[in-house]
Formats: structure tokens, C-alpha cells, sequence
């Protein structure tokens, strides 16, 4: 049975294909290979050209690709022999991968903000010819068509755009909390209804411009973060994606029979075949093989194993084919607990920081009680004014300018940092990465990168590495691996011939023909050498042996020793917690002027480090590229990892530093400070504009008029301060470095 027909058996199908009510079968796909926006439309129209396929949605950046199709016209195997024949393999994931809650959060949001900015558009036109009423004469039929215009096209936005803030409200007060939507939804209703009145008996204010502007803005902040906090979640089953789903087992009388992975027992043994992926947690079977344990050691160099040797499930071979005698399946495997240790930190850091902002409580509630002190006061002077006037209160009170400080400078802090490499997966690190004060930063693949010296190179054939280093790096560079851009780098600006039909073995190497040869760079076993392999080294071989072998070894990445400088002089401390030797560690750690540094360390060895920091009252970041950094990079206060590194490592990562350029992490605490005082200004704007403008408001002596232009002025001071986040001061970076 080859790998496509093993998902014809029922078991491994229930998995997962899940049936939708119109009995149509979905299917989530992990596929690795998708490059480029051509790609992406040529998948799609492959398997839209597929009999019985109704829906394909591809999710780039996570590698995602959702199928629904006629399970009765088109098979699962089919499906996927489909994807390879198009080289991008495509691996199925457990059917409760699939998110339909996430997909329809994203697009209810998206509907109200369209909804909301249409509305607004037209109101605004309609308030116009208003406004103009107040120093020319417009004669009151006009005026009065107007009103009404502007209450049918408003009540869209209050009554569908404005429905998640009358939710949030609801919620806020079951819980007997203060919040944002609080205020917001009573100012929205409220000035809503007052207006409304106005309109209907024809006469005093109208505020439906500020109602639709206010809603819009709002909702536009809101669907930012939702974005970004959906794009970290998606990344976030690596750990599923990473193990497979099901597993060749050995019976008694020697045959092999297909069964799902979550049902191996302890002592059963399976067959994993030459760059497989180990399915279960076990002791090997066989006399040797070499492994790529990366997803928990996090050296990108493989291991060989021995009989009798624990092999870790995610774990891919470089040989083979191995038999693993099981011990641990499911969610019992190393992978899995690595997967848990880091989702249970995050939800322990969650849970620590969301705690409601005193400052936003105490502004709502002061809000909220000059509003009803006015009511009541005008109750007692003079009735007849008391809702016109509470209703300017709460109109120039209301915390808009409050409300939008946090995200338009949020908003602002996100594209410049984008634009400078590095992006921003929870935009309330930023708060966290302005108090940062120590770092703790993974050593391989973090603060350094493979390195390939060619002066170490072994040629096997009388040639010099000149000669073959040209050939190398021509199948190097149509890989992204570290290995592979390190050979590409070390070929520096010599000539290098176009390489054709090259393949990359998942945890092999890379296979193609150069001038003539068919080459394979990559590990002894891949490249065929059996004899006078050092561990380690990479190979160039062709079809008559060896041509040459490159010793691996690492060095600091190029801005490494720059940032952690930089970092120094911001008041941020560098610890370096490594899976490496401890001879390797210091070595590097000396090289970098780093004088604290841990290895060999576990994932929990690190998360032990990180807590320990913090309870000396340090607050942390952490720095990796790794699964096994995912526990650390999800428990710190603020992480970062490289757009290089293990989708796990991304998916708990506050920051992505994109290059390779450490130096992001120097940009983004320059933007945090800059965020951080912008977002003080504008709380301290909207105290002092409160103080001065709402004594007037509640004495009646500021019209409605002038009140909601007022609350508009206010917020738009607010987000034209946020613009200059990124702007001169923030060269301070450039400085330091």
C-alpha cells in the first residue's frame, strides 16, 4: 500500500475528513511548498479542475489549503496525488484543525467595518449640507431631508456595525466590570436615540456623523488585531502538523499492515522507511541510523542513534528504513508535551496580563458619573434641559479620544515595524517590550548560523574545493535549509552553473544535475558514502562516489554581536540558554561578550531559567527558532523569533524578525517606547480636554453642535499624534548600534 492509498482506509480517513451537513466531505491540508502568488492560483485551479471539488481556500502564510468536494466523485488519495503532481506534497491534518469559528469571526468583522465605513461616507455627506445651515441659510424642507438621510443611513451601523460593542457592553456588566464597550455603546445608543427624536419632531441636534466616524474607527483597530491574533493562532497546531498520522506495524507473521499512530501500543513495533518521520516515542529496533532530532534539541545537525536508543516521534531520518519499538504514542510523545508545556505557559502569561487597564476603568467610570450628575442636576434646575444637556456631557466626554489612543498608535507602531523587518503577531507586547530588561536568547540558529569552511574540506578525487564548490553551492541555492545557504555563502561570488531537476529530501539532502553530473549534496548516507563519514559532514557525491566533503560549523550571524551591544545599552541584559555542549556554548558566548550562559538545556531547563529570572523581578525576553525554544519564546513576557525557524517557534512568538536580522529586536523596543509615550500623551490629552470642556458641556453653555465637533477634533489630535511613531526619534536605534 503507497503512502496516497493508505488514506483510503477508513480509520485513517475518519481522521481527517470531516462530513459537512450538505454531505460534502473537508479535508485541512498542511503543504510546506507554497511559494508565490502564481503558485497559489495554479493550485487552485488544479484542484478546482478536479471532479466534484465545490470550495478551496488557501491560507499562505500559515501553508494551509481547505478542500471541500463530492467524497462519491473525487477520493482523498486522489485529492492528494493531485497536489504531487503540482511538487507540493500535501500532508492531511486532524479534522479538528479545521476552524470555522476563527473564518467566520474574521469575516462578521470584516462585514461590519465595510458596512460602517459605507454608512459614515454618506452621513458625512448628509451632515455637510447641515453644517453649512449654521452660517448660510439652507431652508428647513432641505435641512429636514437631510435629518432623515442621515437617520436611515446610520441606523446599518448602530444597529448591525456597532452590535459587538452592545455585546462586549452586556458581558462587561454580567461580569460587573468596567470596559470600554460600556461607554461606548451607552454614547452610541444614547446620542443615537436622542438624535433620532430630534429628527422626528424636527427640531434640536443630530449627531449621526460622529455616531458612523465613531463606529468606523473603532472597528477598523479592532479588525487589525483580530487579523494578526488569528494568523498566530493558525500557526499555532505545528506540533500536530509536525508528527504523522499514521504508522506501518509489524505483526506477528512479519507483514505490515497501515494502522493511525494514536492507536500504536507500547511495546509494538513499526516500520519507519529511509526520510520518514518517527510516529511514536520508542527504542530503536535496528543496529544505527542517523536522525534530524531538531524538533527538541534544536541542532540542525542529525545524530546517529544506536540499538536500543530513544527516538523521539517528529524526529526525521536521514537513513533507513529503522523498526522503533514504541513506548509512547499520542498525546504521551515528547512533542506533544513540548506542544502542551507551551501552550500552558502562554495561558499562565495570558492569564497574568489580562487584567483590566486601571486607568481605562477609572476614565469610564468618571464618565459614566458625570454624565448622570448633570441628568440629575438639570433635573433640579430645569428638567426640560436635563437629557439635551447629559447628552452633550457623555458626547464630549465620551472616551473616543481614550478609545482610539491605544489603536491608532498600535496601528501606526505595526506598519513601521513591518516596513523595517519585523512583524508583530500580539500587539500588546509592545506595552511589555518597552520595560524589557534581560534576554534570553537560544544559541544555534539564533545568535549564530551553520558555516562552511572550505579550507577543512576533504577532496576525494585529487581536485581542489574550488573546483567543486561551484557544483555544490548550484544545488545549495535552490534550497532555503541553514546547511544549504551556507554552502551557497561560502561559494561566495565564483561562478556557479545552473543547476536542473532538482528534488530536496525531507531530511536528506538536495539531488540534481549540474554541467553534465548527477549530483546529491547532503548527509554521508544521502549522498552514498558508507566509509570515512565524520558525523556532521556534509557531502557532494555523484554517481561514481564522493567528490568532496565540507566540515560544518557555526558562527556568530552577522549582526549578532551589534544587537546584543545595542540591547546593552538600552539597559537589557543577554543570557544565552543553549541545547548545545557546554564547550560550544562558551565558546560562542565568549565570542559574543555574553557572561551568562546555561547548556546544555532542555525546553523545561529553559522555561526553569525564565521563571527564576522573572521572580528576581526582571522582566523577560525571550529569542529563538526552534520547537524546542517554544516553551520559552510562549512563557517570557515579551519573545521573538526568526522568520527562519520552526513554525512552532512562530506561532508562540509575539515578534517575527524577517532576514534573518537580529537587529529588529533593537527597532522594536525603540517603536515600544515610542508607543508607550504616544499612548500617554493621548490619555493625557483626553484628561485635560475632559477637565476643560465638560464643566461647560453641563452647565449648558456648550451647544451640541460644538460638543460633537469637539469629541471629533480630540480624536483626531489623537491619531495624528500616533503618526509620529517612527519619525526621528527612533533613529535612536541606528545610534546605539
Amino acid at each position: 500500500m503507497n503512502t496516497y492509498e493508505a488514506w483510503s482506509h477508513p480509520q485513517l480517513a475518519a481522521q481527517v475528513v470531516r462530513r459537512r451537513q450538505d454531505g460534502h466531505c473537508e479535508v485541512a491540508l498542511r503543504v510546506d511548498a507554497l511559494q508565490g502568488a502564481r503558485q497559489v492560483l495554479r493550485l487552485e485551479q488544479m484542484i478546482h479542475s478536479l471532479p466534484g471539488v465545490r470550495r478551496v481556500a488557501v491560507d499562505a502564510p500559515a501553508k494551509r489549503v481547505r478542500v471541500v468536494w463530492d467524497g462519491e466523485r473525487t477520493s482523498l488519495p486522489a485529492l492528494l496525488q493531485t497536489f504531487a503532481a503540482m511538487r507540493c506534497m500535501a500532508q492531511p491534518l486532524r479534522s479538528d484543525s479545521i476552524d470555522d469559528a476563527r473564518s467566520r469571526e474574521a469575516h462578521d468583522m470584516l462585514k461590519r467595518l465595510l458596512v460602517a465605513g459605507m454608512c459614515a461616507m454618506q452621513v458625512m455627506t448628509y451632515a455637510f449640507v447641515i453644517y453649512i445651515g449654521v452660517v448660510d441659510f439652507v431652508d428647513f424642507t432641505t435641512r429636514g431631508l437631510f435629518r432623515w438621510l442621515g437617520l436611515i443611513s446610520t441606523a446599518p451601523v448602530v444597529f448591525y456595525s456597532a452590535h459587538p460593542f452592545v455585546r462586549g457592553a452586556l458581558q462587561e456588566l454580567r461580569e460587573r466590570r468596567l470596559g470600554i464597550n460600556l461607554p461606548v455603546a451607552i454614547a452610541v445608543w444614547l446620542v443615537f436615540v436622542a438624535s433620532a427624536i430630534n429628527t422626528v419632531r424636527g427640531s434640536g441636534e443630530i449627531y449621526f456623523d460622529s455616531v458612523s466616524m465613531f463606529v468606523f474607527l473603532l472597528l477598523a483597530g479592532r479588525y487589525i488585531e483580530l487579523k494578526a491574533r488569528h494568523r498566530s493562532g493558525a500557526l499555532g497546531d505545528a506540533v500536530i502538523d509536525g508528527t504523522p498520522l499514521f504508522a506501518e506495524r509489524r505483526l506477528a507473521d512479519g507483514s505490515l499492515e497501515t494502522v493511525p499512530a494514536i492507536e500504536l501500543l507500547p511495546a509494538d513495533r513499526v516500520l519507519v522507511r529511509e526520510g520518514g518521520i518517527v510516529p511514536a516515542d520508542g527504542r530503536l529496533a535496528s543496529e544505527q541510523v542517523q536522525v534530524d532530532e531538531s524538533l527538541l534539541s534544536g541542532e540542525s545537525r542529525p545524530v546517529v542513534r544506536y540499538r536500543g536508543d530513544h527516538l523521539v516521534a517528529g524526529s526525521v531520518l536521514v537513513g533507513g528504513p529503522i523498526e522503533l519499538q514504541v513506548e509512547h504514542s499520542g498525546n504521551d510523545t515528547a512533542a506533544a508535551r513540548v506542544g502542551a508545556l507551551s501552550t500552558q505557559a502562554r495561558i499562565a502569561r495570558d492569564a497574568a496580563a489580562s487584567a483590566d487597564d486601571v486607568a481605562l476603568r477609572r476614565f469610564v467610570a468618571r464618565v459614566l458619573l458625570l454624565t448622570l450628575l448633570t441628568a440629575a442636576g438639570w433635573l433640579l434646575v430645569d428638567p426640560q434641559r436635563a437629557f439635551e444637556s447629559a447628552v452633550a456631557v457623555l458626547v464630549i466626554a465620551c472616551p473616543c479620544a481614550f478609545a482610539l489612543t491605544s489603536p491608532s498608535a498600535l496601528t501606526r507602531a505595526l506598519g513601521v515595524l513591518a516596513q523595517r523587518g519585523v512583524l508583530v503577531a500580539d500587539s500588546a507586547a509592545l506595552a511589555r517590550m518597552a520595560e524589557v530588561d534581560i534576554a534570553v536568547f537560544d544559541k544555534t540558529g539564533t545568535l549564530t548560523e551553520p558555516h562552511i569552511d572550505v579550507a577543512q574540506a576533504r577532496c576525494c578525487r585529487g581536485r581542489d574545493a574550488a573546483d567543486w564548490l561551484p557544483l555544490a553551492a548550484s544545488l545549495a541555492r535552490e534550497s532555503s535549509h541553514p546547511l544549504a545557504r551556507a554552502v551557497a555563502a561560502a561559494a561566495g561570488h565564483a561562478s556557479v552553473p545552473d543547476a536542473q531537476r532538482v528534488e530536496v529530501a525531507s531530511g536528506g539532502g538536495i539531488s540534481g544535475v549540474a554541467q553534465g553530473l548527477a549530483l546529491r549534496l547532503g548527509h554521508s548516507r544521502f549522498a552514498g558514502v558508507v566509509a570515512d563519514a565524520a558525523e556532521g559532514d556534509l557531502w557532494l557525491a555523484d554517481d561514481s562516489g564522493p567528490l568532496i566533503a565540507f566540515s560544518v560549523g557555526e558562527a556568530p550571524r552577522e549582526d549578532a554581536a551589534q544587537t546584543l551591544q545595542a540591547l546593552r545599552g538600552l539597559g537589557i541584559g543577554a543570557v544565552i540558554a543553549s541545547g548545545d555542549t557546554a564547550a560550544r556554548a562558551a565558546a560562542m558566548a565568549d565570542r559574543l561578550g555574553v557572561t551568562e550562559w546555561h547548556a546544555p538545556c532542555t525546553p523545561q531547563d529553559k522555561l526553569a531559567l525564565l521563571e527564576c529570572k522573572r521572580h528576581e523581578g526582571h522582566i523577560t525576553l525571550a529569542v529563538g527558532d526552534g520547537n524546542n525554544d517554544a516553551p520559552v519564546l510562549a512563557g517570557a513576557d515579551v519573545s521573538a523569533a526568526l522568520a527562519s525557524g520552526t513554525d512552532l517557534a512562530q506561532a508562540h512568538a509575539d515578534f517575527l524578525l524577517l532576514h534573518g536580522r537580529l537587529h529588529g529586536l533593537v527597532e522594536a523596543r525603540a517603536i515600544a517606547r515610542q508607543v508607550r509615550d504616544v499612548i500617554a500623551q493621548g490619555r493625557r490629552w483626553s484628561l485635560g480636554y475632559n477637565l476643560c470642556a465638560v464643566p461647560f458641556a453641563a452647565l449648558g453653555l456648550v451647544p451640541p453642535w460644538l460638543a460633537a465637533i469637539g469629541m471629533s477634533v480630540s480624536s483626531l489630535a489623537v491619531v495624528l499624534n500616533a503618526w509620529r511613531i517612527g519619525r526621528p526619534v527612533a533613529r535612536e536605534a541606528d545610534v546605539l548600534a
